[in-house]
């Protein structure tokens, strides 16, 4: 293999990528790599995953998918959080005793 050309095709890919982080998606690979996982990954990445064969930058449409699937699921996370949170109440001396059962009976 010629390396000189495995990185300057990198660096060729690296170079069309506009953004610092892209979206791509997985191909099928003979090693067993399934088809069609979208991750997010720095450019430098992806251009080496590109231009080995195993992954394709994800179009417009897919993009904006991929990233109101993370929206959403950060939301239910940020929720899911805030209902395990623990709930403080306040309340008088006279309305705890009111609350407390009265005195069990001594054998």
């Amino acid at each position: 293999m010629d390396l000189k050309a495995y990185y300057r095709k990198i660096h060729d890919v690296e170079g069309l990528i506009p953004d610092k982080y892209v979206v791509i998606v997985s191909l099928e690979t003979p090693d067993g790599g399934r088809e069609g996982v979208m991750t997010e990954a720095p450019k430098r990445t992806a251009a080496k995953m590109i231009v080995g064969g195993r992954a394709r930058l994800a179009n417009d449409e897919e993009t904006q998918q991929y990233r109101d699937e993370g929206v959403k699921a950060s939301e239910a996370a940020r929720q899911e959080a805030e209902a395990q949170k623990i709930r403080i109440a306040v309340v008088s001396e006279s309305e705890l005793k009111s609350r407390r059962p009265g005195p069990k009976a001594t054998r």
